[in-house]
């Protein structure tokens, strides 16, 4: 076969350039670089590949708290500790008792009561670690049942963004007033 003409050169040439060109807008700046003049990445959903740079630091408005609580619960007693919590504030927890719990891990939405509480996890166990993060503002915490015939002791220890916390009891309600760490 004959070789292409100097037309046919020109105008693959012109074709290639055309679609390395289409390219270039409507997929690599979008997902390289995050620059979509076309509009086309958020169209086309490719904004959702862009190489976006995460930030894992998540500054808070006022300096975090610590806790340390310990129940003693006799047989078939019960006790409920709950944080107030803003939305997405993190929390750091630890519990350990000196025999087995039932526990549920849950929470409700500030000014819509008990109906709408939404639990995390159930279950019986003498100790859990873990990280949460509050999915709503509201109270977030623990319920404790001893269900057995001895007497069980509960330490828990967090750290986290909350506000006070407040133990449901035999005795009523008493809420506790934490201090952040950096208060004099």
């Amino acid at each position: 076969p004959p070789p292409p003409s100097r037309g046919r050169i020109f105008k693959a040439s012109l074709l290639a350039l055309g679609v390395a060109l289409m390219l270039l807008f409507t997929v690599i700046l979008p997902v390289e670089l995050e620059y979509d003049p076309l509009g086309t990445g958020r169209l086309l959903g490719l904004d959702a590949l862009a190489n976006t740079a995460i930030n894992p630091l998540e500054a808070q408005p006022e300096a975090y708290r610590t806790d340390m609580v310990e129940f003693y619960l006799e047989p078939f007693q019960s006790v409920e500790y709950k944080y107030l919590m803003d939305l997405d504030a993190p929390l750091v927890f630890n519990w350990t008792a000196d025999g087995e719990l039932y526990y549920d891990m849950h929470a409700e939405p500030a000014a819509l009561g008990s109906e709408f509480a939404e639990s995390y996890e159930q279950g019986t166990a003498d100790t859990r670690s873990g990280s949460y993060h509050a999915p709503f503002t509201g109270i977030h915490g623990w319920f404790w049942e001893n269900r057995s015939r001895r007497d069980v002791v509960v330490k828990l220890y967090t750290a986290g963004f909350y506000v006070n916390a407040t133990v449901f009891g035999d005795m009523g309600e008493l809420q506790r007033d934490i201090a952040p760490v950096n208060a004099p």
